[in-house]
Order: C-alpha cells, then sequence, then structure tokens
C-alpha cells in the first residue's frame, strides 16, 4: 500500500473548508484511489497548517495514475489558486 500525504496552507480557513470539500469529492470517481480522508486543522498552533490530505493506492502506479486523472486535475485547478503552500510525503506502507 502506497501513501500519499499532503499538507496545505491558505490565507483564509474557509478556502481550507472549501478544498476539503472538492477534495473528498474524489471518492469513487478515480479507479485507483483505494481511500481518502480530509480534514482541517483544529489546533491552530503557531507550528500548524491548514489542511492535510491523506490519500492510499495499490502500489506507485496507482498513484502515478490517479496524477493525471481528470477529477484530479480539475480539483487541483480549484486548490492551486487558493493555496499559498503545500508539502508531501509519499511512502510505502504495510498492505
Amino acid at each position: 500500500m502506497l501513501t500519499h500525504v499532503v499538507v496545505l496552507q491558505f490565507e483564509s480557513l474557509d478556502h481550507a473548508e472549501a478544498c476539503k470539500t472538492e477534495l473528498l469529492g474524489m471518492e469513487g470517481r478515480i479507479d485507483s484511489l483505494r481511500a481518502i480522508e480530509a480534514g482541517v486543522d483544529v489546533l491552530r498552533s503557531e507550528r500548524s497548517w491548514d489542511l492535510a490530505l491523506i490519500t492510499r493506492f495499490d502500489d506507485l502506479a496507482g498513484l502515478k495514475a490517479y496524477a493525471v486523472h481528470p477529477v484530479h486535475l480539475e480539483v487541483l485547478e480549484f486548490i492551486r489558486p487558493r493555496a499559498k503552500g503545500v508539502v508531501t510525503v509519499d511512502f510505502q506502507g504495510s498492505p
């Protein structure tokens, strides 16, 4: 199982909520996407970012298919102008 984690920062928490909705809307629409979870930060500490996305795929090929899928690209078009920062981590986990 391959896990893809994305953490985003926005100028406004309203953007974070809207982007969370867009991200979760991908569920069931991309064949290689096995699981998706997203949440807006509740702690609001100095080191907090605003939104985390966790997605899971069978393998790297599944992640690559997701990356270019039209549904994912549409969501990226929505998020990019609203995000002021993004970091990702991809790791191989247990099946």
